[in-house]
């Protein structure tokens, strides 16, 4: 049998940076006689999902008739754990949120305010998978997301080199996003390169290679030449939309709209907390969510961290908030709390849970980070997301969720680092999924078990410490 003509890492290369990665095609897949001889080869990939101030305890009890509702879809695809402990990641004097963001993917204390004790999940996993770099094409570690709580970096990094750097610059405008994986026209002047980004789509520059696979000479079918061209579509509706336009005159080019929504020292004015709007929130949570997905389905990258809402995160949310149809709740933090400032912050209700009462405004912003989540995955989920291997790229991709509180009180670092929520996707098979597992043990044993699994030698924090091998975990 006659092997595939094009592979997966194919691309559409343009002149300089730009490099737009294929969607699957018939073409890419080994015949069905070939595949039975020999699986398809399905790229390793590890993502590290963070969102900020956690699920209380009590309520991860409550399984997906509470807050994690948003995730029973998903179900069948994540395995949910419970009684994880973090305690070994708080750092006396530091603040509580900062150890425990520091401590998710990592199982460590931090080192300073601008590292993390050690390397983070995926880039154990990415260092033992391509020990002398990945494929052409391929960004190194791609790391995202939208969030405004600016102190100390691990608050909304969650991507680090085994010595505690981070992996990647974090990119938390879509535009930057789109940018950094599908290129910046090839220009060695940054005055050029934004003069040339007014006039043209990064899809100008692969005309040439477009035409050839729609022409008479592309080893593609009709139906594959189909695709190419919804990609193509696809890739532009995304950077229309990271560059939202508001042109006055018709002749003049297109000017790239900044972000909606504030950033640097903007984002998070004194620590005190911004006001925002939940259609503001997670109008931009999806574009950026929407490109993240859109590089790992087109192979443009395999490792990397996406952040929904940084760790101890202030901001004064307001707006209606639906689910599947129904209202769950009206957001209106600084009315609710009847206070101004960081006191009249989202984050306030963390730090006022008691399992005895309903937490009813902490339920549902816990319940809408858990829908932004489920929006995140389900786009890795779907019939633009086949692997080789007939799997979803969510089957196959090892994707660890986590967060930096198991309960919010910081009277007390050990109920704070305990019972910190993680889900874990199946990996290809290497992880059993479809179910809530109460795993009581460390977070550490839990990684170096995640770790071992995805056949990664290297261990997450002292060498000298003996590791527990949590095997509940594996299929």
């Amino acid at each position: 049998m006659t092997e595939p003509k094009i592979s997966r890492r194919t691309l559409l290369k343009g002149i300089g940076g730009v490099a737009i990665g294929l969607p699957l095609l018939e073409e890419m897949v080994a015949p069905a006689m070939a595949a039975a001889a020999q699986a398809p080869a399905v790229p390793v990939r590890a993502f590290n999902l963070f969102f900020g101030l956690g699920v209380p305890m009590p309520l991860q009890t409550e399984g997906f008739e509470g807050v994690l509702e948003p995730l029973k879809p998903l179900s069948d695809k994540l395995l949910i754990m419970r009684n994880i402990d973090q305690v070994r990641c708080d750092e006396s004097g530091i603040n509580a949120h900062f150890d425990g963001a520091s401590g998710a993917f990592t199982a460590t204390p931090p080192s300073g305010e601008a590292k993390s004790g050690g390397g983070s999940i995926d880039q154990m996993v990415r260092l033992a998978h391509n020990p002398n770099g990945q494929p052409k094409g391929v960004v190194p570690t791609l790391v995202a997301g939208t969030f405004f709580r600016r102190s100390r970096v691990s608050r909304y990094v969650h991507s680090y080199n085994p010595n505690g750097t981070v992996a990647a610059t974090m990119q938390e405008k879509p535009r930057d996003l789109f940018e950094r994986v599908f290129g910046t026209m090839g220009m060695s002047d940054e005055n050029d390169v934004r003069k040339e980004r007014l006039k043209r789509s990064v899809l100008d520059s692969v005309v040439e290679q477009y035409k050839f696979y729609k022409g008479a000479n592309s080893p593609l079918g009709s139906t594959s030449k189909s695709r190419i061209a919804d990609h193509l579509d696809k890739i532009r509706e995304f950077e229309q939309r990271a560059y939202e336009t508001s042109v006055k005159d018709p002749n003049a080019p297109n000017l790239p709209k900044r972000s909606i929504l504030p950033h640097r020292g903007e984002a998070d004015p004194g620590g005190e907390g911004i006001d925002i709007t939940l259609q503001e929130l997670t109008d931009e949570w999806r574009l950026m969510a929407d490109l993240y997905a859109l590089s790992i389905q087109m192979d443009r990258v395999r490792y990397g961290a996406l952040t929904f809402l940084a760790a101890g995160e202030r901001i004064r949310l307001t707006g209606d908030y639906e689910y599947n149809g129904r209202k769950i709740f009206t957001f209106d933090d600084s009315r609710q709390q009847n206070a101004s400032g960081s006191a009249g912050c989202s984050h306030e209700w963390w730090h006022k849970f008691n399992p005895k009462k309903e937490n009813t405004q902490l339920r549902a912003h816990a319940h809408m980070k858990m829908r932004e989540l489920a929006y995140f995955m389900n786009l890795l989920n779907g019939k633009d997301a086949i692997d080789a291997n007939g799997k979803t790229i969510l089957d196959n991709m090892l994707l660890t969720i986590s967060t930096e509180s198991g309960d919010g009180r910081h009277s007390d670092v050990k109920r704070e680092l305990s019972g910190v929520f993680h889900a874990i996707s199946g990996a290809n098979g290497r992880f059993k999924t479809g179910q809530i597992m109460d795993v009581g043990a460390e977070g550490i044993d839990v990684y170096n078990t995640m770790l071992s699994a995805m056949n990664v030698q290297g261990k997450l924090g002292p060498n000298e410490r003996e590791h527990q091998a949590i095997d509940g975990i594996r299929a």
